[in-house]
């Protein structure tokens, strides 16, 4: 009988790295810990708002789910009746479209002023753009109301995107990818004729396609969850966003009638869709904007 152990053809058993089976283990775990909240507020949509209010929340799913999501997308709240889940849901897409695109614009534009154009200031143009950095929307909040007022900016899609686009943070990466491009490139793009605009449309934009898709997955994301500045502007409820909304839902807790927990909750789930499908559909490419270097 031919002893296996002895054969030189004989698949070697696989040792169990149980260094790599507990990374995992915390993974699962952290991923869990993550997703309960998420759970809880799936779960407060299927139920009614009586129910919930009266036994909090359950393991058990309850039947609501769609009565809570036709209330959440067609069912208009506030005194004007404008304001139906569609309605925020296509405010929000436009803030964060126009949001990210608005950045990614000025950002490029300024980028190639400051790297290609031979400036006596550039340096100290591209520091004092930095420095903007420190300042957060709740210093500069109140001119740039003023400002949005004046121009009769209240309650439009221009007024809620125009004045927060100009962004230092595109800059600096959309600087410092431009600067990594071979001045080899630019020297036959010249040869060939090509002028500023077309060097720009024609070459540095295809380039570009991975780091424009990281600056807008973050872009997007950040005007997506604009708050405060869509408060300050939108005084007309059909002009509201999600995460206005959803805020408006939730004030009932202060008065007498019964929060609508199922409508918001089913709203803050909705509001999480967009954001979630941005960033997965980008994956790849985020990642390669941020850490490659080879042109």
């Amino acid at each position: 009988m031919t002893d296996i152990s002895q054969d030189p053809h004989a698949t070697p058993a696989r040792r169990i790295k149980w260094g790599r089976v507990l990374d995992h283990a915390i993974l699962i775990a952290g991923s869990l810990f993550m997703l309960i909240p998420l759970l809880v507020v799936l779960q407060t949509t299927t139920t009614t708002d009586i129910e919930t209010i009266k036994n909090g929340p359950e393991l058990l799913i309850g039947t609501q789910f769609d009565d809570n999501f036709m209330k959440a997308m067609f069912k208009a709240s506030g005194f004007s009746g404008e304001n139906t889940g569609t309605s925020m849901l296509i405010n929000s897409m436009i803030l964060g479209l126009g949001f990210a695109l608005g950045k990614i614009v000025i950002g490029m534009m300024a980028a190639y002023a400051l790297v290609y154009f031979r400036l006596r200031f550039a340096t100290f143009a591209f520091w004092l753009i930095f420095t903007t950095l420190l300042l957060p929307l709740e210093v500069r909040i109140l001119p740039s109301y003023e400002i949005a007022q004046k121009l009769s900016l209240l309650n439009t899609y221009t007024g809620l995107i125009v004045p927060l686009i100009a962004s230092a943070t595109a800059t600096f990466f959309f600087r410092q990818y431009f600067r990594s491009v071979p001045e080899e490139l630019v020297e036959a793009a010249r040869i060939d004729g090509a002028g500023p605009v077309k060097f720009f449309i024609d070459i540095l934009v295809p380039l570009s396609q991975t780091m424009i898709a990281a600056m807008f997955i973050i872009m997007f994301v950040f005007g997506w969850n604009q708050y405060l500045w869509p408060t300050m502007v939108t005084t007309e409820e059909g002009m509201y966003t999600l995460v206005r909304g959803i805020k408006q839902l939730t004030q009932d807790l202060e008065g007498t009638n019964i929060p609508e927990y199922g409508r918001a909750n089913m709203l803050a789930l909705i509001a999480i869709l967009p954001p979630v499908a941005v960033v997965i559909f980008f994956q790849s490419w985020f990642v390669k904007g941020l850490t490659e270097s080879d042109k």
